[in-house]
């Protein structure tokens, strides 16, 4: 879990992932259309991706991916992030976040 909280405070927006993914591809396009500019860690190309997948499992996060961070806080999965773009509280969480100027 260590390792997760120090990826996730390095950018405002991470995206854990696997490349293929379709979810993931999703989530990603949608985030980086935005502006957000995410940070994006592909499980399945990384070292420690294993361990890292096994921490987001153990967190709630269930599928493990995509596994979305926004402003250090774990926003959820596809469905979560689709849920707030829909509701409109996803561009101003992104904003909050500092992912977005505009």
């Amino acid at each position: 879990m260590e390792m997760i909280t120090k990826m996730v405070m390095e950018r405002p927006v991470v995206i854990y992932s696997k490349s293929s993914c379709c979810m993931s591809h999703t989530i990603k396009t949608l985030l980086c259309d935005f502006g957000a500019n995410p940070a994006v860690y592909e499980l399945d190309e990384i070292s420690r991706g294993r361990e890292i997948e096994q921490a987001l499992l153990r967190i709630g996060c269930s599928p493990a991916v995509p596994a979305v961070f926004i402003g250090g806080e774990l926003v959820g999965g596809a469905n979560e992030v689709m849920s707030l773009h829909l509701s409109g509280s996803l561009i101003p969480m992104l904003k909050r976040a500092g992912a977005l100027w505009v």
